[in-house]
């Protein structure tokens, strides 16, 4: 898969934008980041694995904890496509405009 494909399929699930949206408040532990997840711990060891194949988080031990952080770099590659969609619809919208512009000055003859 290609890095914005891993970045759009851990983006996909609202656990794991949850755990992303937390995470950029603070790093936290695997049972900090588990506790207010309505799942078991293997699912959300399965969401860590695909949040850090995207590139999104790493982990950090520390003593004998594992602490996981947010790394947003790969989220500018959804921004760079959003960017792009952006661009479309705004030459889309500013030709619409042209448009009725352009036809309100033909009533006015």
């Amino acid at each position: 898969m290609d890095p914005l494909t891993d970045v759009m399929t851990a983006l996909s699930h609202p656990s794991r934008r949850d755990i992303l949206r937390r995470l950029a408040v603070a790093p936290a532990r695997f049972t900090d980041i588990a506790r207010p997840l309505d799942v078991s711990l293997n699912a959300v060891t399965k969401h860590l694995k695909l949040l850090e194949r995207a590139g999104l988080i790493e982990r950090e031990k520390r003593g004998r904890e594992v602490f996981v952080s947010l790394r947003p770099e790969p989220l500018k590659l959804v921004s760079s496509w959003v960017h792009e969609y952006e661009r479309f619809w705004n030459n889309r919208l500013d030709r619409f405009e042209q448009h009725f512009t352009n036809k309100q000055k033909e009533k006015k003859r």
